[in-house]
């Protein structure tokens, strides 16, 4: 791990709303990330760790603080230089895969390297090599639809770690498994992004899980109390 803060975040606050139905959700986060580290947020439901999480990735802007990822300043960007930097630095794994139904195992994790330009002949080559990890081979021609719930989510991890984004965001990544397939999904998942040295930022209410990580950072009513 480096010395490096790839993720640095000064008194970021978010409300939802205005007037009297306002919603105040972060009330001022400090949190700084360490390139290569895997960290978990946990806390009671309610508690911002979403937010802050959907803020880190851009898929949402902050009202108030400033939020710097390797380095650059995202509050500055407009929507297609987010959308740009979220394709290039940033993974994403949620509790509801999100897999698209049209499109078979193979093709959903080639997505977003052809999203990115690379070519089809090397975002399948890739695509291929994340299934023979997850040990989806058979599965490469099988739309989600054919899949269990736990082969599709294997199926969104490999997705969101093909293009060797810097940064994986998971929202509650193993919610929907069991707790034997939780592990093992989450034990390929950590061992492949140390091996690449990828920072990690996991959502989880399971201790199991945060367990796993380099540390555990604790919320509670749009702050962190614990880090």
């Amino acid at each position: 791990m480096s010395d490096s803060f790839i993720i640095d975040i000064n008194g970021l606050e978010k409300t939802y709303g205005s007037g009297s139905s306002a919603v105040r959700v972060l009330r001022g986060v400090d949190l700084k990330i360490a390139k290569g580290e895997i960290v978990a947020i946990t806390g009671p439901s309610g508690t911002g760790k979403s937010t802050l999480l959907n803020l880190i990735g851009c898929l949402d802007r902050f009202d108030k603080g400033s939020l710097l990822i390797n380095g650059e300043d995202v509050s500055a960007f407009n929507i297609d230089e987010l959308s740009a930097f979220r394709n290039k630095n940033i993974g994403f794994i949620f509790q509801l895969h999100n897999l698209l139904p049209e499109f078979n195992a193979l093709e959903n994790i080639m997505m977003p390297l052809l999203i990115r330009r690379e070519t089809k002949k090397m975002a399948r080559s890739k695509a291929m090599e994340l299934l023979k990890a997850f040990n989806l081979e058979d599965r490469a021609l099988h739309k989600p639809g054919e899949m269990s719930g736990g082969e599709c989510q294997r199926i969104a991890v490999a997705r969101a770690i093909a293009g060797s984004p810097e940064i994986i965001l998971a929202d509650e990544p193993t919610g929907s498994l069991d707790s034997r397939n939780a592990i093992a999904l989450l034990d390929i998942l950590l061992s492949l992004c140390r091996e690449h040295n990828t920072t990690v930022v996991i959502v989880t209410h399971d201790m199991n899980v945060a367990a796993k990580t380099d540390r555990v950072i604790s919320m509670l009513d749009g702050i962190i109390i614990n880090q």
